[in-house]
């Protein structure tokens, strides 16, 4: 099983990109989203990737973040949903965004993937709400980029802001976490967490928990 790939950027397609990895190029199937974040041609990317196999095909995903990836096998696993379309809902989306809507059950917000229709949408709404909770907690981290990639490249930097170097945990994670120690529920959480964050889509650690405990406070 292929986990994760560091490369240099050869190519990239309208749904992919090539990496050479020690000379070997890797052909990594990616959300919009990701591909719109990978580095310049010629520079270090790298990807946590999930490997598909089947008797006449093999494919590679590639994700930024161990969230996303988790969030693409729980995604797939709703009848009806691909690979094609759990990308496109990730590319809408990003992980963050999916977390929100299955944890608000926001079908709507769902809708907002290509090729995704109501039906379908208010499906891994419903199929996925108990799911939301942990992933909530999952640190967005994403792989490090420090290995030696190539024999004939030279391991370029990783300009800021670029998919290899997102910080290593999330607000909303950070928030979940303070909430589950303060003895609410991952359902009740979840969906405090997920309102406060729609709201305030920057909110910090802080922020998000005072939100979200005025969300759960009991109402008069």
């Amino acid at each position: 099983m292929i986990g994760k790939l560091t490369g240099v950027v050869d190519m990239r397609g309208p749904d992919h990109v090539l990496l050479d990895v020690r000379g070997v190029g890797y052909i990594v199937l990616v959300s919009e989203r990701t591909l719109a974040q990978l580095p310049a041609r010629g520079e270090v990317a790298a990807l946590y990737t999930e490997l598909v196999v089947r008797e006449d095909l093999m494919q590679l995903f590639g994700f930024p973040t161990l969230l996303e990836k988790e969030w693409h096998r729980v995604l797939t696993s709703v009848q009806g949903v691909g690979a094609k379309a759990s990308l496109a809902i990730l590319g809408a989306l990003g992980a963050d965004g999916v977390s929100r809507a299955i944890a608000l059950g926001d079908g709507n917000a769902l809708r907002k993937a290509p090729g995704v229709g109501p039906k379908l949408a208010q499906r891994i709404a419903n199929e996925l709400k108990d799911k939301a909770p942990a992933l909530m907690s999952v640190p967005e981290t994403a792989p490090d980029t420090a290995a030696p990639v190539s024999a004939t490249h030279a391991a370029a930097p990783t300009a800021p802001g670029k998919i290899a170097s997102p910080p290593p945990t999330t607000a909303t994670a950070d928030a979940m976490s303070a909430l589950a120690n303060l003895g609410y529920g991952p359902s009740d959480a979840a969906r405090a967490v997920a309102e406060a964050q729609a709201t305030a889509p920057e909110a910090d650690t802080p922020a998000l928990i005072r939100m979200a405990l005025r969300l759960l406070a009991p109402k008069d």
